[in-house]
């Protein structure tokens, strides 16, 4: 079963350096989300988000702003005819040592266990940062990278990605071949 894991910030919605998407209000989605989505449910079977959302562990958030944020998300993406099947998410300060943040894995297994008919070796992680791509190497995922992170364009341009957009709707575009 093909699966598509995206990164939230930077590649769903817009990243804003330095601030939490911590009201629906501030989730402010990623220029042809729709479309995007849309394409990428006609091409995937599986559709899941894996964010790493450390205001909650750092008390700028609560969970329940976080599933108020991610219900806007999928109203979105629902309403423009796509869909996600699961929203995995590292509440987790960047210090806390835990299993989920990625670049770990923790929220792939935690997948895996909701869907075990996942196949790493034939998913995609669609992410705007190292951790995103590092988590899909680590897994034998084949990696997209979301161009946008400038803070991070040294070390990415450094890492093994198999292949780079502008945006998650240019990715879905050549997936889908228009």
């Amino acid at each position: 079963m093909s699966t598509l894991f995206l990164d939230r910030d930077g590649v769903i919605n817009l990243r804003v350096p330095g601030e939490y998407i911590n009201t629906p209000e501030a989730f402010i989605p990623a220029e042809g989300l729709g479309e995007a989505m849309q394409l990428l449910s006609g091409l995937f079977d599986r559709i899941l988000v894996v964010t790493n959302q450390a205001g909650i562990g750092r008390g700028l958030m609560t969970e329940s702003d976080l599933a108020a944020v991610h219900q806007k998300m999928a109203n979105i993406v629902e309403s423009a005819g796509g869909r996600i099947d699961g929203v995995y998410y590292c509440p987790h300060a960047k210090d806390a040592g835990c299993s989920c943040r990625k670049p770990a894995t923790g929220m792939a297994w935690k997948a895996m266990a909701d869907f075990p008919d996942t196949d790493f070796s034939k998913a995609w992680i669609a992410g705007d940062s190292v951790s995103d791509m590092a988590f899909g190497n680590t897994l034998g995922m084949r990696t997209v990278l979301i161009r946008g992170k400038e803070e991070e364009a040294a070390e990415l341009a450094a890492m093994a990605i198999d292949f780079q957009f502008d945006s998650l709707l240019h990715f879905a575009r050549y997936m889908a071949g228009c």
